[in-house]
């Protein structure tokens, strides 16, 4: 194995750490696993504070056993659900969460939620516990699970919000929001900061409330006087996001998402989108008339899978479309999927 740059600082011990990767390790992920020893081995070496090495220990268990548990359901498509644990069970909020993720089911995705009363037992229930991953933080004053993933082998505790919050974006998507509490909000806000700033895959994020609730509209009119006017959002931005009190449009708006598009990958500079369907000769000149903003140089084209994604089988089936983004505009670069989704521009 070729070594990587980042090591150990000392050559014996680095000849002995990539011996031990190299055992252990797919060859093609032999210098990642190189890497993680190296880091653990460079904080011995810097004599790090046995609090921070609890941290990272602990953080890294989390994230080991979540990757564990979702890989096997990595085809499935999720939808994460949040809300708060204080809905009670009589509350519209909880039918309205109930119904959505039972028709999400009926339609083979997957619910993710935080294994805790309220809005996330009623998103259990109505997807089943088969159908239901439950990502749980542990907190003292709260119930860690409900009823419905007892000893269920999806459910994952966690110790700290950081790694508990990377699996509900990283493994989750769509994400529907009902009314909570600052937690809900905190989740709300770090999502889209996440997608207004390209580090989360664009994802479908719907607003849920009753019908003649208040909560998302509220909140959607401060988002618009205090974040929007004054300049600390782009007017683009709130296509990040739909507020609704329907299901069957909280329903529409995820499969609309996914009715040609299907994901993303950066491949030596440029940015390569997968779909069903690639657009024609007349879409692909509209597209590169109305999407010019966000394209460094060239043009957006119509390619064959790329060699990267050949050599890892990265959905190398899927038509594809690829350009130099300026990894600036993701707002544009949703309504770029819509386009590509049949939608009209705004």
């Amino acid at each position: 194995m070729k070594l990587p740059r980042y090591r150990t600082g000392d050559a014996a011990l680095d000849d002995e750490v990539a011996a031990l990767a190299e055992r252990v390790s797919d060859p093609r992920d032999a210098d990642l696993i190189f890497e993680l020893v190296a880091s653990a081995l460079r904080m011995a070496h810097d004599g790090a504070d046995r609090g921070d090495l609890k941290i990272a220990n602990a953080a890294l268990k989390e994230m080991r056993h979540a990757f564990h548990v979702f890989a096997p359901y990595r085809a499935a498509r999720k939808v994460a659900i949040f809300g708060s644990a204080r809905t009670q069970p009589e509350s519209p909020l909880y039918v309205q969460t109930r119904d959505l993720a039972a028709a999400m089911a009926a339609r083979d995705w997957m619910v993710v939620t935080g294994a805790g009363p309220g809005i996330m037992e009623a998103g259990i229930e109505g997807a089943g516990a088969d159908n239901a991953f439950g990502v749980s933080i542990l907190l003292p004053f709260e119930a860690t699970t409900s009823q419905f993933l007892a000893d269920d082998p999806k459910l994952i505790n966690f110790r700290y919000f950081f790694t508990r919050k990377l699996e509900f974006i990283k493994e989750s998507d769509a994400f529907v929001l009902l009314p909570g509490g600052y937690g809900t909000l905190d989740e709300a806000f770090e999502l889209l900061t996440l997608l207004q700033t390209g580090k989360a895959q664009p994802a479908p994020v719907i607003m849920l409330d009753v019908p003649g609730g208040t909560y998302w509209q509220h909140w959607g009119n401060f988002v618009e006087r205090e974040l929007e006017r004054p300049g600390y959002v782009s007017p683009d931005d709130a296509r990040l996001f739909c507020v609704t009190d329907s299901i069957e449009t909280t329903v529409g708006e995820i499969a609309r998402f996914y009715s040609n598009y299907h994901s993303q990958r950066f491949v030596k500079g440029r940015l390569v989108l997968r779909m069903q369907h690639a657009p024609d000769a007349e879409e692909l000149a509209a597209l590169n008339r109305e999407f010019a903003d966000i394209v460094t140089r060239g043009e957006i084209e119509v390619i064959d899978a790329t060699p990267d994604e050949v050599d890892d089988d990265d959905h190398v089936d899927f038509d594809r479309i690829a350009f130099r983004f300026d990894r600036y505009g993701w707002s544009r670069l949703r309504m770029l999927v819509d386009r590509l989704n049949g939608q009209p521009a705004a």
